[in-house]
């Protein structure tokens, strides 16, 4: 019987194919090695500048026997246990839940049984304050490397150590919120990671930081996010966005446990960072459930108007969803009224709504200040800009709650004129 004569799928060279692995079938056709190290150049990648991980996209070289994995007779790489894991499961169809958009009734795929999630008690903050006089201004100017308080160990802090800024609307302050949060954590010692899970990209604009490796990176292409995020001030460190993450969106769209792919991803920097704060966008989107997965506390902006009372609401039916049918028990540790004029009738009775629905979890309130919307202009925060202003001040209060709970009570900042 003649041989079959195949040209090397590595070197080029003309062979009779004569054994078992010298013929695999890849990709819907077949691949031929003349020898065994031309098929270890194959499998380990060498041969086309790395293999492609099946599950993260990473490019990587094979050098374990477990980072080749067999699904239905075809090849497919994990670079990582955990890569190889969520192919295994992908392969067996294995789904934890997928939360659909409203009206549209939403389901949990039967395939995988709904992990017993523990009832977890909504924290408590400071209870509300009465109005009390303005401080007089003997006290020295609030700047963030100023805030007083030695470095703290992690696990700490009095709020979660993971901590999601969001509101579906949009105007409340979500992004100023975030970065002044993540500044004054930073200042109180703790080691902070922020990550922007908005497309804008506007808290790297709003801290003049710009970086070659985004969320993108850590979501498609399967990078630690200790190694993408950049440092911008001391103990803050950030994992920025911009226009890619929409192409990002689309992938997680297509993976099982889309809800959780930002979780595993940032797994790294739970250890490694006493905080992780996400600001996210003002959307009902696929990223915005992945970022509340992340959190174990939800912090709401919520401006003081009409309007944006009635967005709570919405804000609320995505909380029980997330906790209800992704079995995550996130809940709101704080709703912090931003845009605040006490000479405005509708900021006080703002304030007095959200106190009534919210109670102790209501923070106290951030006074409205030109300097907050000058400040990103400069790259600075609100600290580094204007650390005498009202807005500076509240802010450090609010830090202040964050990490030492309701011991340090302050009253609420009162405006000229009330």
């Amino acid at each position: 019987m003649a041989a079959m004569t195949e040209s090397c799928s590595v070197c080029g060279t003309r062979f009779d194919v004569q054994f078992r692995y010298q013929m695999e079938e890849r990709d819907g056709g077949f691949a031929f090695f003349c020898s065994h190290e031309c098929h270890r150049k194959a499998v380990s990648g060498e041969a086309t500048g790395g293999a492609t991980c099946s599950a993260c996209r990473k490019r990587f070289y094979v050098e374990l026997v477990s980072q080749v994995v067999r699904v239905r007779g075809e090849l497919r790489h994990a670079c990582s246990d955990d890569c190889r894991k969520q192919i295994l499961a992908e392969s067996d169809g294995a789904r934890l839940g997928a939360m659909t958009l409203p009206p549209a009734p939403v389901t949990i795929a039967s395939a995988t049984p709904p992990p017993v999630a523990p009832v977890i008690a909504p924290p408590v903050l400071s209870p509300p304050v009465p109005i009390g006089v303005p401080a007089p201004p003997a006290p020295p100017p609030i700047v963030a490397a100023a805030v007083p308080a030695a470095p703290r160990a992690p696990g700490r802090m009095h709020a979660p150590q993971r901590l999601a800024i969001f509101n579906h609307k949009g105007g409340t302050g979500k992004t100023t919120t975030s970065v002044s949060i993540a500044a004054g954590l930073a200042a109180r010692g703790l080691r902070v990671l922020l990550v922007d899970t908005d497309s804008q990209g506007n808290v790297s604009v709003s801290l003049g930081v710009k970086a070659e490796r985004t969320l993108y990176h850590v979501l498609v292409m399967g990078m630690r996010a200790t190694d993408v995020a950049v440092k911008v001030r001391e103990n803050l460190d950030m994992v920025i966005s911009n226009e890619t993450l929409a192409a990002a969106e689309l992938y997680l769209a297509g993976k099982q446990n889309r809800d959780r792919v930002l979780r595993d991803r940032l797994a790294s920097a739970f250890e490694a960072y006493d905080v992780v704060l996400l600001d996210c966008s003002p959307s009902l989107s696929l990223m915005n459930q992945n970022a509340l997965v992340v959190a174990d506390g939800i912090i709401v902006p919520v401006a003081c108007d009409f309007l944006s009372l009635v967005g709570v609401r919405q804000v609320i039916k995505t909380v029980k969803n997330v906790n209800q049918l992704l079995h995550h028990p996130v809940q709101i540790h704080g709703v912090l009224p931003t845009f605040y004029d006490a000479r405005a009738r509708i900021c006080r009775d703002a304030v007095q709504a959200l106190e009534e629905h919210f109670g102790d979890r209501v923070l106290p309130p951030i006074r409205q200040a030109t300097r907050l919307k000058e400040a990103p202009a400069q790259g600075k925060t609100i600290f580094e800009y204007a650390p005498e202003s009202n807005a500076a001040q509240d802010y450090a209060t609010v830090v202040d709650l964050l990490v030492d709970g309701p011991t340090n009570k302050t009253s609420r900042p009162r405006a000229v004129g009330e």
